[in-house]
């Protein structure tokens, strides 16, 4: 499943995408249905309205229009991308044609993936956004002191406790492994027993704020997440690995404490 970083890199495409501010001239949907029954006023709320902006919210993309939003979610395998002559396929599940010419297209081969509408200033209420936690990258509502108030008395693991939505938003398995690492904190310590010190360390950990649009790059760069194993790239310790909270984790026992 894409992650907060690929998300937001694909929302700033998006936003560069319509910058122009066109509008929605059809909209045709080959499905009723995708995760969840997509709204039956959908094409004729978005019809005849202005793109103003893409934002995000957690992994979920707004579309903003000068009516209603369009809300989005990749699911494990959803994209949006701008249709190119003969590449339609099955897996398209929602077309919007453009004032421009262009026309922009969800696919989702394992329909896990939401269209969904908002009413715009509505957005906190809706029932997939109204329990989510603080954004990562919002140092003003996410940072030391608010991981180490939300972690006090809390018996779970600290990789299952910073995976909470309702803690922070995004952080998915890869980079929960990841910045456990960067930050030195063994996965299994129970958020409770978390210092301040170790609090301010792990949520300093924004290295994702450079995520780029190429494809595969990350992977090349994992210290610890699917190297399990393989010797630890600061210490040469084996990489260990178990599942918790029925995801795969890893860590280094030499430099995680």
């Amino acid at each position: 499943m894409p992650e907060l970083p690929e998300v937001e890199t694909l929302r700033r495409g998006l936003d560069d995408l319509l910058k122009d501010h066109p509008v929605i001239r059809k909209v045709r949907l080959t499905r009723k249905d995708i995760r969840f029954e997509i709204p039956k006023d959908f094409a004729r709320a978005l019809e005849g309205h202005r793109f103003l902006g893409v934002r995000r919210r957690a992994k979920y993309i707004l579309f903003d229009t000068d009516d209603a939003i369009l809300l989005s979610h990749l699911g494990m395998t959803g994209s949006w991308r701008v249709a190119q002559s003969g590449d339609e396929t099955i897996h398209d599940h929602c077309f919007i044609e453009l004032s421009d010419g262009r026309t922009l297209v969800f696919r989702d081969p394992r329909r896990f993936g939401v269209l969904d509408l908002v009413r715009r200033g509505k957005e906190s209420k809706h029932k997939l956004l109204d329990h989510l936690g603080p954004e990562p990258l919002d140092e003003t509502a996410f940072d030391g002191a608010s991981l180490y108030a939300m972690s006090r008395k809390r018996k779970v693991a600290v990789k299952v406790f910073v995976m909470n939505q309702e803690v922070v938003v995004g952080v998915g398995n890869i980079y929960a492994s990841e910045a456990l690492f960067r930050a030195k904190i063994r996965p299994q310590k129970a958020a409770g027993r978390l210092t301040r010190h170790e609090c301010e360390r792990g949520s300093s950990i924004r290295d994702y704020r450079q995520a780029s649009g190429e494809a595969g790059g990350f992977q090349d760069a994992h210290r610890v997440y699917d190297r399990g194993g393989e010797p630890c790239v600061v210490c040469r310790s084996k990489i260990r690995s178990k599942v918790m909270g029925g995801r795969s984790t890893y860590w280094c026992s030499t430099c995680q404490k």
